[in-house]
């Protein structure tokens, strides 16, 4: 009989990192803590059977946790602070936010897991001159655990995305876990590129929609994405823009920013990704809750000169077109934006399955 093993997920967002445990046999997830009402909720809605503690971290107590799992231990802690304060996109500030991990130790603490997976950008590795993430490993060591990190990017598992992680692992004994090989990339399969993740959505212009495919499944990603629930396609609504950003737009060809435009409508301000179209026979660039938002990162659909639409932000995350998001379309671009990509997290739970049945 195959042993399980329980997970609870801290910092859970809409459940990207739970998605690779949920769908393991291993492994069984019992809790989970997010903060935001909104995201909680759409947590719930694709991970009806785990209890949800809807909270600031720092109001856990050991009492809500006993209550919460019922009796049972956990055996796996994974999740990973909100990264706005190490992210080098933004303004890095060593802020109460930057010391969240705090929290996640003292969960750790309480429940005593066999091991955890704690995520975040690599930002962290050179926040405050590299003393964040060297406290990080000294607390967790405190406890018990032999720490292993390594920087993964999604693209190299499947994710039509260039995005880095620091996956930091930590096993009470002997840490057996082994970072999962890329199964894309150089002499193995092809990243998959944006054609190939979003080929399969109709066209749209600015402020349309659609809810119909416009074409069947016909590579490996869109296989798994598309699943055998989907009949007909949601969240496929381009955000409406003004005439000027639609003619900038426009002007702009494959993999363009704002210093190819011609001069009498180029942005005066920005910064050199900004205003930027992705490239169609390429993986995207890391996104963010503003990838709807043409003035931001590089953001802008390549065949369509347009904003891109939720379906599409969740499809570079590698979200099934099945998976529920919840709240004002705000918020569910920033329910797709912190996520960890699902295929990501099915790489790491694989590898975290074995190193478990190794001990």
């Amino acid at each position: 009989m195959m042993q399980t093993y329980t997970i609870m997920d801290l910092f859970a967002g809409v459940g990207g990192l739970s998605y690779g445990f949920a769908h393991r046999p291993e492994f069984r997830i019992l809790a989970a803590n997010e903060i935001e009402r909104d995201i909680a909720i759409a947590y719930s809605l694709n991970h009806p059977d785990v209890k949800m503690l809807n909270c600031d971290i720092a109001d856990l107590t050991e009492q809500m946790l006993t209550d919460a799992l019922q009796g049972e231990t956990v055996d796996i802690v994974v999740g990973g602070p909100p990264c706005q304060s190490y992210s080098t996109l933004g303004k890095r500030r060593m802020d109460s936010r930057a010391n969240l991990f705090q929290e996640y130790r003292r969960v750790l603490e309480i429940l005593h897991p066999r091991a955890f997976v704690f995520e975040n950008v690599v930002g962290i590795l050179s926040m405050d001159k590299g003393r964040l993430f060297q406290r990080v490993q000294q607390e967790f060591s405190e406890l018990g655990y032999d720490l292993k990190f390594q920087i993964l990017d999604a693209v190299d598992y499947g994710v039509p995305q260039h995005r880095e992680r620091v996956i930091l692992v930590g096993m009470q004994g002997e840490n057996r876990f082994t970072y999962p090989q890329p199964t894309h990339g150089e002499e193995k399969i092809p990243h998959v590129t944006l054609a190939q993740a979003i080929g399969d959505l109709p066209p749209l212009k600015s402020g349309q929609c659609s809810t119909q495919y416009a074409g069947e499944p016909d590579n490996a990603f869109l296989r798994f994405v598309r699943g055998n629930e989907s009949r007909t396609v949601t969240e496929h609504t381009a955000p409406k823009n003004g005439e000027h950003l639609i003619r900038i737009m426009e002007a702009l060809q494959d993999g363009q920013c704002k210093d190819d435009l011609p001069e009498e409508i180029r942005p005066k301000s920005g910064y050199g990704n900004t205003y930027a179209k992705l490239w169609w026979n390429r993986p995207s660039t890391t996104i963010t809750r503003n990838f709807a938002c043409p003035s931001s990162s590089r953001c802008i659909h390549p065949r369509d000169s347009r904003a891109m639409t939720i379906r599409e932000g969740a499809r570079l995350q590698s979200f099934p077109d099945s998976y529920l998001f919840y709240g004002s379309d705000g918020m569910k671009r920033l329910e797709i934006g912190n996520a960890v990509p699902p295929l990501l997290s099915l790489a790491i739970s694989g590898q975290m399955a074995q190193a478990l049945e190794e001990k």
